[in-house]
């Protein structure tokens, strides 16, 4: 395969991060005096920050939340989630063998996900897959986040090797989306975080594990531009 720019989501994508997510919303429902909500609903709530999984958690069990309790309990998710990023998390079937064969191959790699950056720094370490990446970055690292396609303009930016065509691997209509609008390919994987059936997220391709990613990568054509 030709070398390529390619850009990972993080949650749902690299890692499942579910239920690391899970414990710390239910800590903060349980805080507001709410009702823990089930792992799998929470699957259906991620991708587009705390902010937004707290809103969502809040909805689903009782009245919605006022802007002042959304901001007491953000602080109370980023200190509970903070030290427990990496508990119970885990690597995606895959995903280390496909990075280091994408590095061979010459491919520049990074992660742009709507996770706090610092957050995504520490997993990537934690995990092992941060030697691979020239850039990460977060939904706090610019004034927007997907599905805004500037958080990908951006992201690539900083990456070094600028000509070589790029390419977003995501689990959400946020990374399919603002792919698009950037103007590059994309692949979504089937096994992420998501309220639309992945077969109708739009990807250029649909893989059901990081086994395929390569292939699918192949069967897509890039001509050497940026």
């Amino acid at each position: 395969m030709s070398p390529l720019r390619i850009l990972f989501d993080l949650d749902g994508t690299l890692l499942d991060t579910a239920p690391d997510l899970h414990q710390a919303l239910n800590h903060c429902l349980n805080f507001a005096g709410r009702q823990s909500v089930s792992l799998e609903s929470v699957k259906h709530m991620v991708g587009q920050g705390a902010r937004v999984l707290l809103e969502k958690g809040l909805a689903a069990t009782g009245e919605k939340g006022s802007e002042q309790q959304i901001d007491e309990l953000f602080d109370v998710f980023m200190i509970y989630y903070g030290e427990h990023l990496s508990d119970s998390s885990l690597l995606f079937p895959g995903v280390m063998e496909s990075l280091s064969k994408l590095n061979d191959a010459g491919c520049e790699l990074g992660i742009c996900t709507n996770k706090p950056v610092k957050f995504a720094k520490i997993l990537s370490k934690d995990f092992g897959f941060d030697p691979f990446m020239s850039v990460i970055t977060g939904g706090d690292s610019f004034s927007v986040r997907k599905p805004h396609p500037d958080h990908i303009n951006l992201t690539l930016d900083q990456m070094t090797q600028t000509t070589l065509p790029a390419l977003m691997v995501g689990d959400s209509i946020n990374d399919i989306s603002a792919a698009k609008s950037a103007g590059i390919a994309n692949i979504a994987v089937s096994f992420g975080y998501t309220d639309i059936a992945p077969n109708e997220l739009g990807a250029d391709k649909l893989i059901d594990h990081f086994d395929e990613l390569i292939p699918a990568i192949n069967e897509l054509n890039f001509s050497q531009t940026s």
